[in-house]
């Protein structure tokens, strides 16, 4: 009995570790937001922003309207966060940039549309799909990409993203 008890513990620890994605470690976020017109626009996409609990800073200017969020290691965020609590807020995303470990774009979701020098720090890309460019540069983008079957399809779990560094 005792060794069924323990094939059980060991077969729901496997089934644990598998289950459990791994974390994004998303360092930083710079987010250009559209429609804005004043600081109580701003103030809003903040207010929204700082209720990530993962959250450590978000630095805001008002020239660009553009964020730049900084955030707690080994965090679990996916592109999808920033983007749901800036339409929360009411806008939209215009050009989402993020920085991670060279690990996180290896992870299932990611889909890397050119190529990048091997990084061995952190690597900074942009993220391409509908909803995280402006509705312009995503017409652009769709006409350049279409060779690529999952470009354009909305599938809110595949992020395609173009390497910066």
């Amino acid at each position: 009995m005792k060794t069924i008890n323990n094939i059980y513990i060991l077969l729901a620890s496997i089934a644990i570790l598998t289950s459990t994605k791994a974390n994004s470690q998303i360092i930083k976020a710079e987010i250009r937001a559209t429609g804005l017109t004043c600081s109580m626009c701003s103030n809003a996409i903040n207010k929204q922003l700082k209720t990530l609990p993962e959250l450590v800073n978000v630095d805001t200017d008002l020239n660009t309207n553009t964020f730049v969020v900084t955030l707690k290691p080994d965090n679990n965020l996916t592109p999808k966060a920033f983007k749901d609590k800036v339409e929360k807020a009411g806008f939209f995303i215009g050009s989402l940039v993020l920085t991670t470990k060279p690990e996180t774009i290896k992870e299932v979701g990611y889909i890397q549309l050119n190529k990048s020098s091997s990084a061995f720090n952190n690597v900074e890309f942009q993220i391409l799909d509908k909803g995280y460019v402006t509705e312009k540069e995503f017409k652009k983008l769709s006409k350049s990409y279409k060779n690529i079957p999952t470009f354009g399809v909305n599938n809110e779990d595949d992020f395609h993203i173009k390497m910066i560094n």
